[in-house]
């Protein structure tokens, strides 16, 4: 769209019904305000599709984002909901798909969850998306637990006992694995 000889704005053509536009023929101060919008609307989809075309993300995540970026937070708003009803951001599928994959690196339900809270997922979402993982990919927490610390244990051999025993309950506790087990697991590993 050309407003006064200049490009304005590129503008979703549903998005101008209603607006009786006419070449040659000047804006009124209403019509002008919501072509505004719309170009608001449509930058902050843009710059939305660009971010999910890297990674998913969560929308709240998604929407800090945006705001930070400068789009106006009802634009961004608007165009969340446009990508939520196409089906391109779902805040279940992204919480599902970041608890699968770190947890096939190594993470714990307990990081899982915070993290999955960090970037603005529902509480009830963010425990069903751990729990589906786990069992989904058949871990059993307390075993990796074990293999993740055995593993560290290793590295950290060269350094002296109470160093290597402090540094490995706090990378456990990193990691997602923490409690009376954690301490008890790195006393044994550490120990034998």
């Amino acid at each position: 769209m050309e407003v006064d000889r200049g490009r304005f704005a590129s503008l979703p053509a549903e998005g101008l019904n209603g607006l009786r536009l006419e070449v040659g023929y000047e804006l009124s101060r209403a019509v002008l305000g919501r072509l505004q919008e719309l170009a608001d609307i449509e930058a902050a989809h843009r710059a939305a599709l660009r971010a999910l075309s890297r990674r998913s993300h969560a929308r709240a995540d998604l929407r800090r984002r945006l705001v930070q970026r400068q789009h106006p937070p009802a634009a961004v708003d608007a165009a969340l909901e446009r990508l939520a009803a196409r089906g391109l951001l779902d805040d279940r599928r992204f919480a599902a798909q970041y608890a699968a994959v770190r947890l096939a690196r190594g993470r714990g339900p307990a990081r899982l969850l915070v993290d999955l809270l960090a970037q603005g997922v529902d509480r009830r979402l963010a425990d069903e998306a751990v729990r589906r993982a786990l069992e989904d990919e058949a871990v059993d927490p307390e075993i990796e637990m074990r293999a993740v610390a055995v593993k560290r244990a290793r590295q950290l051999a060269h350094l002296p006992p109470v160093v290597r025993k402090r540094r490995l309950l706090a990378y456990l506790v990193r990691r997602g694995y923490g409690g009376p087990g954690a301490k008890h697991l790195v006393h044994e590993v550490c120990n034998s």
